[in-house]
């Protein structure tokens, strides 16, 4: 395997063999990784101008500043590299798997007598690991089988020799309910709980039929030596046995081990159902979602996903059945899409599957935009509005007796904020504190500006204030002549009191309703936006203030110092010629002589 890096201009120089290609943007950042079966054919497509590559991969093209390389022996080992590389790396025009869960895993411990128990922490020096389980339910099947099976020990204890040698345990309740034989004062040998041990993990690994054969030969040796109540047992262990992989069973017993993957899609989004089967057995079944980035075709999402969840679920098996045939055959892949049979049946299962969850995503989306029109909806009915107020404008004012007065306002679209709307204002007309002027000022200036643009007006405007505040707003959209061309109210913080224009007394919005909520949440975000950005003002200023202190330094030399280096600590820390180079070495001397003579100050 060897690495390798071009610059985007020397693609026609890459090697026609398979591999892994990385590209990187010109911060060095990785921003996709991609697998083919000829490097060279693959990577050359992105920079052939008549190749009719879509909108997005364009401007992923425009991002490009080095190319590196990795080859490897097949397509089915750079399908793994690049998988390894998406999960390390997560590039931003890579797909990603939609799955923000933590999976339950049982854990088979390393120690004197191992245990078996759930966990979600993955330590891989602590034992060996089965699953992960897609659902707690199927995880606690398994090992409540396993316990009704086996008498596997559930305490903490430490049973190596020498301690249970000294003699300092006592059988617990385990041991006389029967679930336990009493490893802890020497009752039960290693060796022999180890033997139901490792019929337990081919259990965890869902072969049955390993445990199956290991029952049968049991009970057969126990009937030949006339052990007949110990024969009965085993024999009733050996029909709960087949009584589960019954209840699990989803296609015929000669069906070994195999895994499912089908997918359906639509414009921007892909639903995959990932099914392993051993002998006939479903062990897991999984959903997941992708988000095209680069308008991937249904095959290269499918493969994404399988390799993915191969991956994550260690899946070792045989053969892989899909609902769409390849292209192109993977080498080191065995996929199959069949017509007809049990295979058939599977997939159709999984398919089912993938479309129900597509279903029931598109139903979530549904209803979350139903609640969010639910919430304007009913702020309408509150406020008497003529339409629906999809588009709510909010401002505010901070300053701290009267310094560095700023304004800000916020945008909701739909009931969300719309955070690229937001705007700040630096309060030019208006000397001290005076909270109404500086309304009118900012109300008129972002009016005056969508006016100039020719930009949408909102349907609703919200003034953080009482009567005073909401009067001055109405003013500035007076003077500018669209006064009544669309609703504005007045919210005090008090009583959260609704005041409307020349009304002279507030309406009340019931407490509990979303609308109100709807309301306090877009004041609270103008307010938090305001004393945001009125703190950044006033540290800004400090700043200043102790740099244009320093002979030479004015506020545009300042500014620069401040603009490069974000604070006047990082200032202090910087060498003289990182300052040069920003101010110009006469400015960067004098600023470091006078930082020389005020260092005892």
């Amino acid at each position: 395997m060897q690495s390798s890096s071009y610059l985007p201009s020397e693609h026609l120089n890459l090697p026609d063999q398979p591999g892994v290609y990385k590209y990187f943007n010109d911060e060095d950042d990785l921003i996709y990784v991609g697998k083919a079966k000829s490097l060279k054919k693959r990577v050359s497509s992105y920079f052939n101008k008549n190749s009719g590559v879509n909108l997005k991969t364009r401007r992923m093209v425009k991002e490009i500043r080095k190319i590196e390389i990795t080859i490897v022996n097949s397509e089915l080992d750079a399908l793994l590299l690049e998988n390894n590389l998406i999960k390390k790396s997560q590039p931003k025009y890579n797909i990603l798997l939609r799955d923000d869960k933590t999976y339950p895993y049982l854990l088979v411990t390393k120690e004197n007598f191992p245990r078996i128990f759930q966990t979600r922490k993955l330590v891989p020096k602590r034992g060996t690991y089965y699953g992960p389980f897609a659902s707690v339910k199927a995880m606690n099947n398994v090992l409540d089988l396993i316990r009704e099976l086996f008498t596997i020990r559930t305490c903490k204890l430490d049973l190596s020799p020498y301690k249970i040698a000294e003699g300092k345990y006592k059988v617990c309740l385990e041991y006389h309910i029967g679930n336990c034989q009493g490893p802890c004062v020497g009752l039960q040998k290693e060796q022999d709980y180890l033997k139901d041990l490792d019929q337990a993990k081919h259990i965890l690994k869902g072969n049955l039929g390993q445990a199956k054969t290991f029952f049968k030969q049991e009970m057969q040796f126990h009937a030949e030596n006339l052990e007949f109540e110990k024969a009965h047992k085993l024999k009733e262990k050996l029909e709960l046995l087949e009584k589960y992989q019954s209840k699990s069973l989803v296609a015929s017993p000669s069906i070994k081990n195999l895994d499912v993957c089908t997918i359906v899609s639509d414009e921007n989004t892909a639903y995959v159902n990932f099914m392993r089967v051993k002998n006939g057995t479903l062990i897991t079944s999984k959903n997941v979602e992708l988000k095209k980035r680069l308008d991937e075709t249904e095959e290269e999402l499918l493969i994404t996903a399988l390799i993915r969840l191969q991956d994550q679920f260690s899946s070792d098996a045989d053969e892989v059945l899909l609902n769409i045939e390849l292209s192109d055959p993977i080498e080191g892949l065995n996929v199959n899409t069949p017509k007809i049979g049990d295979k058939k049946k599977l997939i159709e299962l999984s398919y089912k599957n993938a479309l129900f969850y597509k279903k029931e995503k598109a139903l979530l989306i549904g209803l979350n935009q139903d609640k969010k029109d639910r919430v304007i909806k009913q702020l309408k009915e509150d406020l008497s509005l003529q339409e629906i107020p999809d588009h709510i404008e909010c401002f505010d004012n901070s300053n701290i007796q009267g310094t560095n007065p700023v304004a800000s306002m916020v945008c909701f679209l739909n009931g969300k904020p719309a955070v690229k709307e937001y705007r700040h204002y630096h309060i030019k007309t208006v000397e001290g504190p005076n909270d109404f002027a500086s309304m009118k000022e900012i109300v008129g200036r972002r009016y005056k500006r969508l006016m100039e643009e020719g930009k949408p007006m909102p349907k609703l405007v919200v003034i953080d204030g009482g009567k005073g505040q909401l009067s001055s707003a109405v003013d500035a959209l007076k003077e500018l002549g669209i006064y009544g061309q669309m609703p504005i109210i007045g919210i005090a913080k008090r009583l959260e009191e609704i005041y409307f224009p020349g009304d002279s007394y507030p309406i009340h919005i019931d407490k509990k309703s979303e609308s109100l909520r709807l309301l306090q949440r877009i004041r609270d975000e103008a307010h938090r936006f305001a004393i945001t950005f009125h703190r950044n003002v006033r540290s800004k200023n400090a700043f200043g203030t102790q740099l244009t202190a320093i002979p030479g330094i004015g506020e545009n030399t300042a500014d620069k110092l401040l603009s490069h280096f974000k604070s006047v600590k990082k200032i202090s820390q910087a060498t003289e010629e990182e300052i040069a180079s920003i101010i110009g070495p006469s400015k960067a001397r004098g600023l470091f002589e006078w930082k020389e003579k005020n260092k005892g100050a």
